[in-house]
């Protein structure tokens, strides 16, 4: 099978791109996870499908690196809307629909290949930020009093901690990615520092089973944990 596809990264969480308006294109869990395989496929941390969508510009359809249906990916929204204008779907504006309802994206500014966009994600009203009260077993860190679980589009633990540049976040976020506690679709983790210069976030993402380069849904989450007064 021939297969179109494009390649698209927001700082640096990449992803694989496919025009399916026409819905022709059928892939199995494990076709994806070869696409995304960064040894003997393309490589990237998930693949996303563009859709119709009726009453909007177009769909997003996210899979992650494992070949599974995910739910919403920041940084994967903003690569979408830059793919879409690559194709002539929209101008500067889009409002389309992904897996947990409705998004607008603004096209900013475009420098050859690399553009800038803005990206409204889902609303998280401030009752549903929960203060983690849970100490894992299977964690060196002691989550009870430093973190936050944040749905942003997608499940994040958020866990304020520092020296974050010195965390092993594959083992430790694979630890508490696997918990018993948030079976059985698991959790993303976010291991975040207040710095004078902001925040600094590091992220291990269920699906990929790995430290991403970066995460939208969790830097939108560790920056809604600060708003609530961590």
């Amino acid at each position: 099978m021939k297969l179109a596809f494009f390649k698209y990264h927001g700082t640096g969480n990449d992803f694989i791109l496919i025009d399916n308006r026409e819905g022709k294109i059928r892939l199995s869990t494990e076709e994806v996870a070869q696409l995304c395989d960064r040894h003997f496929g393309i490589g990237a941390d998930g693949l996303m499908f563009l859709t119709t969508a009726p009453g909007y510009d177009f769909g997003m359809t996210y899979y992650n690196s494992n070949g599974k249906e995910s739910t919403m990916c920041g940084n994967g929204g903003r690569c979408i809307t830059a793919f879409a204008k690559s194709l002539g779907l929209i101008e500067k504006q889009a409002t389309f629909k992904a897996i947990d309802g409705e998004h607008k994206a603004e096209v900013l500014t475009e420098e050859g290949a690399v553009s800038k966009l803005r990206l409204k994600m889902s609303h998280v009203p401030n009752h549903e930020v929960q203060v983690s009260e849970i100490k894992s077993g299977n964690s060196s860190f002691d989550i009870r009093h430093s973190s936050f679980l944040i749905n942003t589009g997608s499940p994040h633990l958020v866990i304020f901690t520092d020296n974050v540049k010195g965390i092993d976040v594959v083992s430790e976020g694979r630890k508490l990615r696997n918990d018993p506690q948030f079976a059985p679709e698991g959790i993303n983790i976010d291991f975040v520092e207040i710095t004078d210069n902001g925040l600094f976030v590091r992220t291990y993402e269920r699906g990929v089973e790995d430290e991403t380069l970066s995460c939208g849904t969790g830097v939108t989450a560790a920056a809604i944990a600060v708003g609530s007064g961590q």
